[in-house]
């Protein structure tokens, strides 16, 4: 990625053999997705979709106080759109689809994808997170959709993806009555598995893109192609996956290894 992270203006980026970084990075707009977050988050797919990694979408991180910063920092993952650039589109601009788009082949990416959530994440924060396999984040989290206040609706993924992940009643407190969700709160409707401290957070992260990592890639790779397709194609899709890894090189030395522990 290092040809493209020069080019960046609204993310930062970090590489590892198995995984890729993505901070959200307009601190001084609470990260707002604006334009070009989006195009940059589509180079970023176009990476990921010719290079397979794991994907940690991550804001800005919470600091612990020091003597150069005695009061720390709060984290923040994303406020939500860009209010200043929203208010001028009309309905052409939201037919592009163009925050949909985006979510959309975030939550198609090959690999698992892993919104680490700290601050705001309203939203289009919320939105981009839960297109996100995986959500973790902190107890200062604070997750909803506030668009009926704006006159619009979460017309990103929300309307849809929320009520799969939290269930129909709670689904509409969000997006009809503008419901913000705590940390705590979020744990208890699962829509995030763990609870970590700010400052903890990056390495929670990490811990769980290790626990992936640990899988074989390309089995990882066909699971989450086949938990998302509809129900009518299963369980043929199934057999034709598992007919698919059977054959893999990974799935011989793998279960030999485990055959080769079990006689120790």
């Amino acid at each position: 990625m290092s040809d493209l992270n020069s080019e960046f203006t609204t993310l930062k980026l970090s590489e590892t053999d198995d995984r890729l970084w993505v901070r959200l990075h307009r601190p001084d707009v609470r990260n707002a997705i604006d334009q070009a977050m989006v195009d940059e988050l589509h180079a970023i797919c176009a990476y990921l979709e010719k290079n397979p990694k794991i994907l940690i979408i991550a804001g800005t991180p919470a600091e612990a106080p020091s003597e150069a910063n005695p009061k720390g920092r709060k984290g923040i993952f994303a406020s939500g759109a860009d209010i200043a650039q929203l208010r001028e589109r009309r309905r052409d601009d939201a037919l592009a689809g163009i925050n949909s788009g985006i979510f959309d082949r975030i939550a198609k990416l090959p690999m698992p994808v892993i919104a680490a959530l700290d601050g705001f994440a309203l939203g289009g924060g919320a939105e981009l997170a839960y297109a996100a396999d995986f959500r973790i984040g902190t107890p200062e989290l604070r997750m909803g959709n506030p668009e009926t206040n704006l006159g619009i609706m979460a017309a990103a993924g929300a309307t849809w993806r929320l009520k799969e992940l939290v269930g129909e009643p709670l689904a509409k407190e969000i997006l009809l009555a503008g419901k913000v969700l705590t940390g705590e709160q979020c744990l208890a409707a699962n829509l995030v598995t763990e609870l970590h401290p700010g400052t903890e957070l990056d390495a929670a992260a990490d811990a769980l893109a290790d626990r992936i990592g640990a899988q074989d890639p390309l089995a990882v790779r066909i699971t989450k192609s086949v938990f998302h397709t509809p129900r009518e194609v299963h369980p043929v899709i199934d057999t034709l996956a598992q007919g698919m890894l059977f054959e893999s090189q990974a799935k011989f030395d793998r279960m030999q290894a485990f055959l080769d522990r079990k006689k120790k």
